[in-house]
């Protein structure tokens, strides 16, 4: 899985070259900022879409720890929010490597799936780690021509 983590290290803004150093960055807590590219990448029209990773509550007082240098440790992510957010940017990254757009691949990750049972590829991946590997397979079936 290396030839994943350099696109999902990418995208969460962070340098870790490997499975092992973005396991280590998420458990060290990923910065907001991580958070912020992921959301203007995966859902930009989406204002909410951030409180499915981190709670609308939490988020408010990260970013307002974050604005006040004086509080460490606050403007981070949790290693849950991180799992999350890292798993999502790992869909979303295959799902740009497939579909070659983000308007495609958001069509996909937004749109119902049949062999999801009618669920969207996105909330199947944010509802916990067990989704990420059958979007994936989907995905990998329409990358290399099965059928999906």
């Amino acid at each position: 899985m290396p030839a994943i983590a350099d696109p999902v290290s990418r995208l969460l803004g962070i340098r870790a070259s490997g499975p092992l150093p973005l396991m280590s960055a998420v458990e060290n807590g990923l910065p907001l900022a991580a958070l912020d590219r992921v959301v203007r990448s995966v859902a930009p029209s989406d204002s909410k879409f951030a409180f499915r990773i981190v709670a609308r509550a939490t988020l408010a007082r990260r970013r307002k720890a974050s604005a006040d240098a004086t509080v460490r440790g606050g403007s981070r992510l949790s290693a849950e929010e991180g799992t999350r957010l890292a798993r999502l940017a790992g869909v979303w990254t295959a799902a740009l490597d497939v579909w070659g757009s983000e308007e495609a691949a958001r069509r996909f990750m937004f749109e119902p799936h049949a062999l999801l049972h009618g669920r969207r590829p996105v909330d199947v991946v944010l509802e916990n780690e067990l989704g990420r590997p059958v979007v994936e397979g989907i995905l990998g079936r329409l990358k290399y021509g099965s059928a999906v």
